[in-house]
């Protein structure tokens, strides 16, 4: 029977987190809306997206990535490319969401066998690469001609270097920055403040 309550305290306990990071998701989402570098706005959400993944394993993860994806979408953040091709804006930005934050649980889970904090900063690199690389598959699929016109139209000598200088390098770099600092001091402060209330209860 104890065993029963401990088990549901855990599960409570972990649903509360989850739904804690996923409002996090949705009021940082917002507030990178502000924060620009090149055409897209920067994604400061990767932060709990890891947190998550780390914390709560890889499913939280993906479903925080998924937030992420969804809030995007709707904040407008998205619209050029919803102009173009609304089924292969919607799979792309969903999808980069979901598999970054399952992806970045994953490198956790299995990196944290030898080393927690540097399966920490592994999974926070983790996160904005999977998040960029399959933003950029989808730009590929999806996206190409009307890229390749941007491109030329403000005067890039080739599409790979208007991709890199125009429209991700800037928010790339400074996302992968962001998390590496951000994610390890942020999990500490959390572990600390769950093993105070262990103490105290």
């Amino acid at each position: 029977m104890e065993s029963r309550i401990s088990k549901n305290s855990i599960s409570t306990k972990k649903l509360v987190e989850l739904g804690i990071l996923t409002a996090l998701v949705i009021i940082l989402q917002l507030l990178g809306l502000f924060i620009r570098f090149g055409t897209f706005s920067v994604s400061l959400v990767l932060v709990p997206v890891v947190l998550g993944g780390a914390l709560l394993g890889a499913p939280a993860g993906a479903w925080l990535g998924l937030v992420f994806g969804g809030t995007v979408l709707l904040s407008g953040d998205a619209a050029a490319f919803l102009t173009i091709d609304p089924f292969g804006t919607v799979l792309t930005v969903l999808l980069k969401g979901a598999l970054a934050g399952f992806g970045a649980g994953l490198v956790y889970r299995f990196a944290s066998k030898w080393n927690k904090w540097a399966a920490l900063l592994l999974a926070a690199l983790a996160c904005p690469v999977l998040n960029t690389g399959v933003f950029l598959l989808g730009c590929k699929i999806f996206f190409m001609p009307t890229i390749t016109e941007w491109a030329s139209t403000l005067g890039y000598a080739s599409v790979g270097k208007y991709i890199i200088l125009g429209l991700v390098g800037g928010n790339f770099l400074f996302e992968v920055g962001f998390n590496m600092v951000l994610v390890p001091v942020l999990y500490r402060v959390i572990t600390l403040l769950t093993e105070k209330k262990q103490a105290v209860v």
